[in-house]
C-alpha cells in the first residue's frame, strides 16, 4: 500500500459513524477493498475456482507455461484483503513468471482466528498435490500475512509429511505475532503504513488470548529446516523489517538456501506499486525469475528431524 493509498483508507474509516468507536472486521474489508484494489494486468483471465475447499482465484497469463504452478496468499493482516485486492499483484508475478496461479480466499479472523487460515493454506496445498500437480513444478509466495501463512503452510506440510514445493517467495512477511522485532519501533517514525499499535491490533484479532509464539502463528520461531529455497523482499522503512531479516537468518541456519533483499526507502509491500514504481517492478522481475529457476528441482519430503 503506497502512502497515498493510506491515505484514502484512513478516509475511509474515518468516513465510518461516530457512535461506532471501532470499524468493525467488515466495515475495514470494504474500507481496504476500495482503498487498494488493483485489477488483474491486462493478458492475464481470471476465473473463480475453488481449491482445499475454499473460493478460490485462478489466474492465468496469455502463453502461460504447460509447467509449473503459483500459489498464493494475500496480505491483509489475517483480518482483512481478499484474493480480488490482490489480483494485481498477483497476476503481475504470474505474468512476469509465464505460470498460472491460484489465490486463496482463507477464512479471516476474528470470525475465524488461528490456526484456520493455516488449515485453510495446507488444504491447498493438499489439493493441488492431490490433483496430481508435481511439487517440483509447484511455487508458493505471499506477502505480509500471506507471507508469514505460506510459511507456516510448508511448516504444516512438513509435519504432515508432504513434500515441499520447488520454492517459496514472501513480500514483507509477518512472521512474529509477539511483535519482538526492533524495528517493530524502531522503524516506526519511517514506515508511512503501519504503527506497532496497527500490527497489535490484527495480532489481537487473529490469535486473541492464545500463544503468540506458537511456530504456526510466528514461524520466526519454527525449525524451518526442509523448507525450499526462500526469496524475502522487504522495505527498509517498515516495522516489520526485523521480521524478514530474522525470518532469512533462520532459515539460512537451517540450512535452507536463502536469498534476502531489503529495498533501501521502501515501504511495506512495495511490489504492489508495480507499473507506478520502478523499484517495484525490477523487484517482481526478480521474483519471477527466481522462482521459475527453481522448478524441476528435487524436493525434500517429510518432517523435520
Amino acid at each position: 500500500m503506497s502512502r497515498q493509498q493510506r491515505q484514502a483508507l484512513d478516509a475511509l474509516l474515518r468516513s465510518v459513524p461516530p457512535s461506532e468507536t471501532q470499524p468493525t472486521p467488515a466495515q475495514q474489508r470494504t474500507s481496504f477493498a476500495t482503498a487498494v484494489t488493483r485489477a488483474a494486468p491486462d493478458g492475464v483471465v481470471t476465473r473463480r475456482t475453488v481449491l482445499g475447499g475454499r473460493p478460490a482465484l485462478d489466474l492465468e497469463p496469455a502463453g502461460a507455461a504447460d509447467r509449473g504452478r503459483l500459489l498464493y496468499f494475500h496480505g491483509g493482516g489475517y483480518v482483512i484483503g481478499s484474493p480480488d485486492t490482490h489480483a494485481g499483484l498477483t497476476g503481475e508475478l504470474a505474468a512476469r513468471a509465464g505460470l498460472r496461479a491460484t489465490s486463496v480466499d482463507y477464512r479471516l479472523a476474528p470470525e475465524h482466528p488461528f490456526p484456520a487460515a493455516v488449515d485453510d493454506g495446507l488444504a491447498a496445498y493438499r489439493d493441488l498435490l492431490a490433483a496430481g500437480t508435481d511439487p517440483r513444478e509447484l511455487i508458493v509466495a505471499g506477502d505480509s500475512a500471506g507471507g508469514g501463512l505460506s510459511i507456516a503452510t510448508l511448516l504444516a506440510a512438513r509435519e504432515a509429511g508432504l513434500p515441499q514445493p520447488a520454492a517459496v517467495v514472501v513480500f514483507s512477511p509477518w512472521v512474529d505475532l509477539t511483535l519482538s522485532g526492533a524495528s517493530m519501533r524502531a522503524k516506526e517514525d519511517a514506515d508511512p503504513i503501519f504503527t506497532e499499535a496497527d500490527v497489535r491490533a490484527y495480532a489481537d484479532l487473529y490469535v486473541g488470548a492464545g500463544d503468540r509464539s506458537h511456530p504456526l502463528a510466528s514461524p520466526v520461531f519454527a525449525d524451518l529446516s526442509g523448507l525450499p529455497p526462500l526469496l524475502v523482499q522487504v522495505g527498509a522503512n517498515e516495522v516489520l523489517l526485523d521480521d524478514a531479516v530474522r525470518l532469512a537468518g533462520r532459515a539460512g541456519a537451517a540450512d535452507v538456501e536463502v536469498t534476502l533483499e531489503i529495498g533501501p526507502g521502501l515501504p511495506h509491500v512495495y511490489q504492489h506499486e508495480h507499473g507506478r514504481l520502478d523499484e517495484a517492478d525490477a523487484a517482481l522481475d526478480r521474483a519471477a525469475r527466481f522462482l521459475v529457476s527453481h522448478l524441476g528441482a528435487p524436493v525434500a519430503i517429510g518432517s523435520a528431524e
